[in-house]
Order: structure tokens, then sequence, then C-alpha cells
């Protein structure tokens, strides 16, 4: 797996990495413990960069590091497990993916929690509702008084 794949992967799960860590060069290393260490480091370098951006206090770091790690690693182990089912994969990153944000949201302040998912949704290219403009999908109100 290269790091741009596992970026990707990454961001699914609302996992940003820091830039310093994107540009890291991939791991070619073929040993039994190489998964589970840049797995580990991942998880740290999350763990950081939602320090930085949410400031966490000793005791959020610790849960939300924990988080990190238990979702890193299932998402590694799904897709070594599930490399050649791709959609299979996909649901499995979705699930992990929820999992962790229910996790955080008992972590995180309500403040905090806003804040992430705003990043995320943000790093993801989620459109938000403030400032939406155009043509409402079939069937729904236009919202302009029309109705």
């Amino acid at each position: 797996m290269n790091s741009k794949t596992f970026a990707l992967a990454l961001c699914s799960l609302g996992l940003a990495l820091p830039a310093a860590a994107q540009k890291m060069a991939p791991v070619t290393t073929k040993t039994a413990a190489a998964p589970s260490a840049t797995a580990a480091a991942r998880a740290e370098a999350l763990t950081t960069n939602m320090t930085q951006a949410l400031g966490l206090t000793p005791a959020q770091q610790e849960k939300v590091r924990a988080i990190n790690v238990n979702s890193v690693r299932n998402v590694e182990t799904a897709r070594q497990r599930y490399s050649q089912e791709p959609a299979k994969l996909r649901s499995y990153i979705d699930d992990v993916s929820l999992a962790r944000l229910d996790q955080l949201k008992d972590v995180l302040t309500p403040t905090q929690f806003a804040r992430y998912q705003q990043k995320r949704e943000e790093k993801m290219g989620i459109p938000t509702l403030r400032g939406n403009q155009g043509t409402p999908p079939p069937g729904l109100p236009s919202g302009r008084g029309e109705d």
C-alpha cells in the first residue's frame, strides 16, 4: 500500500495527516512488524494534529490516541483482508469511520466536536448547508416562500 492510498482511507475516516506526515515516503519493508509500527506512527501523527487543532487536554489526548490507534489498525487490517474486494473494503472503512465518530463524540466537548466535524468536512470536500445556493433537488421546496 502506498502512502497516498492510505491517506485516502484515512480521509474517509475523517482522519487527516498533518502536512509533514503526508510527505513521508511510503514504507517498503515487508517485515511483520512494519504494518503495526506504521499504523502506530500514523495514529500518533493524527493525535498530535488533533491535539493542536482542537486544544485537547492531556486526558482527552490519551483517549483520542487510543481511538486513533484502534481505527488506523482496523483500516490497515481491512486493507490487507479485503484488498481484492473494494466494495467490502469501502463498507468496512465506513463502519470504522462511524464507530470512530461515535467514540470521539464521547471524548470531545461539543465545541471541539463541531470544529472537528467542520475540518473533516473541509478535508473530505463535503458541502455544508451554510451558504448553499442553487436549485434544490427535484421534489424539495426551494425555501424561498414559493410553496
